[in-house]
């Protein structure tokens, strides 16, 4: 569980997005990806910190395996987890053309989402309310950030198209 916790830690999660971020710019040029990438991460961060002040929750007491200061909800863990592996989904989804690809990442990205969850109301550190509410906040902003990107998209392909037609 403490594996679990670690992987879902802040230092942890900049690691593993600054390999994504270089790979999305260098090797994919996938530009817009990047900044979908960058805001969706940020955003969320920006969000836990809001969100943690407006409730002010302090963290459970009694049974902690590990200690940890800050308030409790929402959990910053499962709000980064949520959003690092959603939108990671979201972005590899479409370059894995076979079915049983796609099964392995959801199965994967749901597993460490969960995991990661689960590894901090074990640890002592949340209440199981301060995950939820981590993974719907993070939900929210995720399905707000994707549907933009879409819609930017969308209209900078039309655009292209109507430049390309006359």
């Amino acid at each position: 569980m403490r594996f679990l916790s670690t992987i879902g830690s802040f230092p942890v999660i900049v690691i593993m997005s600054i390999f994504i971020m270089v790979f999305l710019y260098k090797i994919l040029k996938h530009r817009a990806e990047l900044i979908l990438f960058i805001a969706v991460l940020v955003g969320s961060s920006l969000l836990n910190l809001i969100l943690k002040e407006v409730f002010q929750r302090a963290r459970p007491e009694l049974h902690r395996l590990i200690e940890i200061t800050g308030y409790s909800f929402p959990s910053g863990h499962a709000m980064g987890a949520f959003t690092f592996y959603g939108v990671l989904t979201f972005l590899l989804w479409r370059h894995i053309p076979v079915i049983w690809g796609r099964v392995l990442l959801i199965l994967f990205s749901g597993m460490m989402i969960v995991g990661i969850g689960v590894s901090r109301i074990y640890l002592g550190v949340h209440y199981p309310t301060d995950i939820i509410g981590g993974y719907v906040a993070s939900a929210f902003w995720l399905t707000f950030a994707i549907w933009s990107f879409q819609r930017y998209m969308e209209r900078r392909s039309l655009k292209r198209y109507n430049l390309e037609t006359g």
